[in-house]
């Protein structure tokens, strides 16, 4: 595997910044690792891995073994870096949905051999990377085969006026004094529009019954089975909101990813 850590310039946050890089290498004398790279001229499968609302795109890397874990599968992975923007455009801050959406896979794609297409494409993340994921994979079905989310926030309504972590007034710098309940940033509205896709990504969400965002994923479980989201896998399991199951279970994500053999 080859490892990147690339800085460069955004136009749309109009800033530098930063993502991390994983890419497929064949060997064949490293020892302990086997590494697949691409066969023929075919451009990489991909996988946007979404960090959470305290990290930073060096993250997997640091609490997981990431790099271990795809070295086999031919896959690269493009970890961006949002900081606290919770994946959105902001109310006052940056345009961070505009640069995960529109900016970051082009620029990803013009420094490195990464595939166009959507059925080598794939987001995850976890915290606020999970509910980043499954918004992108929601309003840009065409873009993504497969989305995953651990432990995410993903009733982002309910969960402003629950929220621990942060007072509610924190949450009015990304979505400003309007309620998101029936708009975009809703990802339970968002499964209520799944209908109106022409090809659905396939879904998979990971809870541990311990977590705080818990009942945030109960409320997402429920919906895809009110609105008749086919393609959902839903798992949980004793488990608190911490790495060592995010570690465990990126591992099932990969599993389950659609990769081509």
């Amino acid at each position: 595997m080859a490892l990147i850590e690339c800085k460069f310039y955004s136009e749309v946050l109009k800033l530098s910044t930063s993502m991390t890089v994983i890419l497929p290498q064949q060997t064949y004398s490293q020892i302990g690792m086997e590494g697949r790279g691409n066969d023929g001229d075919d451009k990489h499968q991909t996988l946007y891995l979404l960090h959470g609302y305290t990290d930073d795109d060096s993250i997997w890397l640091r609490r997981t073994s990431i790099e271990r874990y795809v070295a086999p599968l031919g896959l690269a992975v493009v970890m961006p870096n949002v900081h606290k923007s919770f994946y959105t455009d902001m109310k006052y801050g940056d345009k961070y949905w505009t640069f995960l959406s529109e900016e970051l896979p082009a620029v990803a794609r013009s420094f490195f051999p990464l595939s166009v297409k959507r059925e080598d494409n794939f987001v995850a993340g976890l915290s606020m990377g999970g509910y980043g994921a499954f918004k992108w994979a929601l309003r840009r079905p065409e873009q993504f085969a497969a989305a995953a989310s651990l432990s995410g926030a993903l009733d982002m309504a309910g969960h402003i006026h629950r929220a621990t972590v942060e007072p509610p007034e924190f949450f009015r710098l990304i979505y400003g004094d309007e309620e998101i309940t029936g708009t975009p940033e809703d990802l339970l509205w968002l499964l209520e529009q799944s209908g109106q896709m022409k090809e659905k990504p396939a879904l998979y969400q990971y809870c541990g019954t311990e977590d705080f965002l818990y009942e945030d994923n109960q409320a997402f479980r429920s919906k895809c089975e009110e609105v008749g989201y086919r393609d959902h896998t839903y798992v949980e399991g004793p488990g608190d909101h911490v790495w060592a199951y995010w570690d465990e279970y990126i591992q099932h994500v990969l599993e389950w990813l659609p990769l081509r053999k």
